[in-house]
Formats: structure tokens, sequence, C-alpha cells
């Protein structure tokens, strides 16, 4: 980690939930502590899609659908339907019982991002955490009184440094993918009903997964390197997530009609 604010440069790229990332540095942020939250996460109440590494499919795979999107085909968890909002957030920032909370959120307000001058990455933590608060007041500090990182800190650092490996793992995996050609585009349609018994087809989004029919298409030796690399159980994974639309309807069908004040007919 680099502690000193003078030798970093320009920090690239734009984060998800981030919006004042700085290099973490004793001479900037001993000041600085973090207080306990029990409900934590209303940072991420806007993110409908939340980028996941392939280690965390597994998991993923029970709460959301997992697809690919963009040039980069980067996996996603999807969060939400619409635009802005997150289904498994509460208003109070706690998290919905149950579902997994992807490692892109659990990170946060940390960071590892680019430092062009250096061509290198860097430790910077998101300055207008909601956590964070004077070091006087707060339950953690950030720096030891001799100017190191506290144990907290070493921990974060840590999962920001677990959590980049993972990332890199998880562009070989799309890599894989794409070099076999497996993927296809594909949407989620919803059947809207209407007053006169009808149903009105919404796009929700459209997406990159995996084809079936591509992936049964591979040759013996193909599906045996995958099952025994591991990537055939994330594809599965991955493919068996989709499910997850109906329950994302479901879940955002219940929170507007408690938001409009409504009572379902079979309350």
């Amino acid at each position: 980690m680099e502690q000193t604010q003078a030798a970093i440069g320009p920090i690239s790229g734009t984060l998800l939930f981030y919006s004042t990332p700085e290099p973490l540095s004793k001479d900037v942020h001993s000041g600085l502590g973090v207080q306990r939250m029990e409900k934590p996460f209303g940072f991420a109440k806007g993110g409908h899609v939340v980028p996941l590494t392939v280690a965390e499919f597994t998991f993923a795979a029970i709460s959301y659908p997992i697809i690919f999107a963009g040039p980069e085909h980067l996996p996603l968890a999807v969060m939400g339907i619409n635009t802005g909002e997150n289904l498994f957030i509460n208003e109070d920032g706690s998290f919905v019982a149950g579902g997994y909370v992807p490692a892109y959120i659990r990170r946060y307000p940390f960071v590892l991002a680019a430092d062009e001058a250096q061509q290198r990455m860097v430790v910077c933590i998101e300055r207008n955490a909601a956590i964070f608060t004077d070091k006087k007041k707060a339950d953690l500090p950030l720096f030891d009184d001799a100017g190191e990182p506290s144990e907290y800190t070493q921990n974060a650092i840590k999962f920001c440094e677990d959590f980049e490996g993972e990332r890199r793992r998880t562009e070989s995996f799309v890599k894989l993918l794409l070099d076999l050609d497996l993927f296809e585009q594909r949407e989620s349609i919803f059947n809207m009903p209407k007053d006169d018994g009808t149903f009105e087809p919404v796009k929700l989004a459209e997406y990159f997964a995996v084809s079936e029919t591509k992936l049964n298409a591979l040759p013996a030796d193909k599906l045996v390197e995958l099952r025994d690399n591991g990537a055939l159980e994330k594809i599965y994974n991955h493919l068996t997530s989709l499910i997850g639309w109906d329950r994302l309807v479901a879940v955002a069908s219940d929170r507007a009609i408690k938001r409009s004040g409504e009572v379902p007919a079979n309350a």
C-alpha cells in the first residue's frame, strides 16, 4: 500500500458506487476511523446490476440471475429490473434476509484502482462513505498511533487484493468462453397482464449468456477439460441462475404494490 500522497497519479476509470476515491495515505487519512453500522448497504441502493467474480457464481446463482454484459462480457448479478433500483437493499440500508451480498459490495469503501503515472494498483477509499468519521469518535481507526495501518485496514486491503486476484481469474474464465464461442445474445421478456385479459411483452434486458446448444456441441475432450478445470460447474451455475428473472419480477411487483398502498386480492 502506498502511504504518501505525492507519488500518486490520477486514478483512472469509472467505478460503480465510488465518486471520490482517494489513494489511502497516512499523511491524509490518519485522523479518520470507521463507525460500525448495522445497516451499511445504503450506498448500493441504486445498483440494479453489480459485478461478480466467477468464484461467487455458486452462491449468487441462488439469489440472482447471472448475466454477461458489454464488449468485455462482464459477469453481473442482476439485483433489480429497473435502472437505479436494487430490490435486495431496503430503504434503511439493510440487505434483504437470505440474499447473497456480492464481494464488490462487501469491499466498499475500499478499492484497488489504477495509478496511471506509476502503472500500478493502489489502495483507495471512498472518502465520502458514511462509514468514515473522525478518529476520536470512531469504533476503529484506519491507522494506529504509530502511523501503521490498523488491523481493520490491513484486513480491508487483503480483501481488495484477493478480490483483484479473483477479478483476473474471472477475466480468464470469460476469455475461455469467448475462445470456445459459447456466448449467444438473449432477451429477458416479461408478459405484462392487460385489462382485456391479454398480455403485452415487455423487454427487461438484453445480455449475453452461454448457449446450451453450443455447449452440448463441444467435442467430448473439451467438455472434459471444462469439467476438470471447474469451468463447467460455473457455466451451469450461470444457466441455472437465469430462472431468477421470474423472482425479480415477483419482488418488483410486490414492492410496487406496497409503495402504492394497494392490498393484493388474495391477502
